[in-house]
């Protein structure tokens, strides 16, 4: 069996719950890459078995502790769990993720349904080594017309894995229509973002659809998931993106879902909040939903003075009474961050606005406790108070 050997600090960073053990932890290797290993601890006891990469800085990721054993059984256990847990949701949706890395106990693996299809990213030497496997289990529980595994994520070069996107199994149509609730997709799988649509935001814009009302403006809109989750209850509507293919994207699927009143628009989301501000332009919903900010912890400052930047104007064009939903991907940004944030941005706008809901990435995308790298989406809804 090939193992490792790790320190006391790696040891109790195992017995806390955490499943990552870091480079500078390592004291021994007799393994190659993507073996999975027995961790041995320093007084020479087995603390687990874990996926091993020899060019991460996360070489081992915990699978089991003590004496169980990591073989195929375990793994098609837990896509079981994984499964079953996610159709006990009944989410009112035809794309989910139906297996989310850490948070479902497969470290590094990530899942997701997309009506008949599936889409598979191993992030990870030991995961990418069992993709084979993975493709049967999957093939055999979820009966899928085609698995495509979107390996294009740049942090697969921190693996020294390659950056490609296979057909698994079976077919892969050029597009695949998804449902979200009301809202219908049409999803290129193959360069979609993501493995093709950001699917942690459904519920939130659920959400968000009980307080929507009058004039919106919808920010960082991608695809339009919130313009037309709340379009219905907003007779006018904009949308911006600086894609100009998300815009295209946007107009298309306003047209798909009945309202075409949604106004999409290329534009700096910085320099547009600006000019409307100095427009005296006002709304009644606004929505601000950017891609991650902070990559890694060096960039935590700067990001925070980006989402206090947006923040700061949104409130500024709210009308009394109106709603800003308002979202951080930016795992490196913590909940309390973002939440100081928002307090420095109300007072430096001079906008008292009180919180209605504190969200997070849906429930398809679990959090484990004890692993706050699974907590990354922060949704806050705010409402201006005067």
């Amino acid at each position: 069996m090939s193992s490792v050997v790790i320190s006391p600090r790696g040891e109790q960073r195992v017995r806390g719950g955490h499943p990552w053990i870091y480079r500078a932890d390592v004291v021994d290797v007799d393994a190659a890459p993507g073996d999975i290993v027995q961790v041995i601890g320093p007084r020479r006891k087995t603390i687990g078995y874990a996926l091993f990469s020899d060019r991460s800085q996360i070489p081992i990721r915990m699978l089991t502790h003590g004496d169980v054993p990591a073989d195929e059984a375990l793994v098609r256990t837990r896509l079981e769990h994984a499964i079953t847990y996610r159709e006990s949701l009944a989410l009112d949706a035809t794309a989910y993720r139906l297996v989310h890395g850490e948070g479902d106990l497969l470290p590094s693996l990530v899942v997701d349904r997309y009506g008949d299809h599936l889409v598979v990213q191993a992030l990870s030497q030991g995961m990418d080594r069992l993709l084979p496997s993975l493709t049967r289990m999957l093939v055999e529980l979820v009966r899928p017309a085609g698995i495509l595994a979107r390996n294009d994520p740049k942090v697969r070069t921190l693996e020294g894995l390659e950056q490609t996107v296979d057909v698994l199994h079976g077919t892969i149509p050029e597009s695949v229509t998804v449902r979200e609730g009301p809202v219908e997709y049409d999803v290129d799988l193959r360069r979609g973002q993501k493995t093709g649509l950001f699917l942690d935001q459904r519920e939130n814009r659920a959400a968000a659809a009980q307080y929507a009302r009058g004039s919106l403006l919808d920010c960082f809109s991608y695809n339009g998931g919130f313009a037309l989750r709340l379009a219905k209850q907003c007779p006018q509507a904009e949308a911006i993106d600086i894609s100009v293919d998300a815009v295209a994207r946007i107009r298309a699927n306003a047209l798909r879902n009945g309202v075409p009143h949604v106004q999409a628009r290329e534009a700096n989301v910085f320099d547009e909040l600006r000019r409307l501000e100095k427009a005296g332009v006002r709304y009644d919903t606004i929505v601000l939903d950017p891609p991650a900010f902070a990559k890694n912890k060096a960039s935590v400052p700067n990001a925070l003075a980006g989402y206090k930047e947006i923040n700061l104007r949104a409130m500024r064009l709210l009308n009394r009474g109106g709603y800003l939903i308002t979202c951080s991907c930016s795992y490196n940004v913590n909940e309390e961050m973002f939440a100081g944030m928002l307090e420095e941005a109300s007072a430096d706008s001079h906008t008292p606005v009180m919180v209605v809901e504190k969200r997070m990435q849906g429930r398809d995308h679990p959090v484990l406790v004890g692993v706050p790298e699974t907590y990354y989406l922060k949704c806050f809804i705010l409402r201006r108070a005067e």
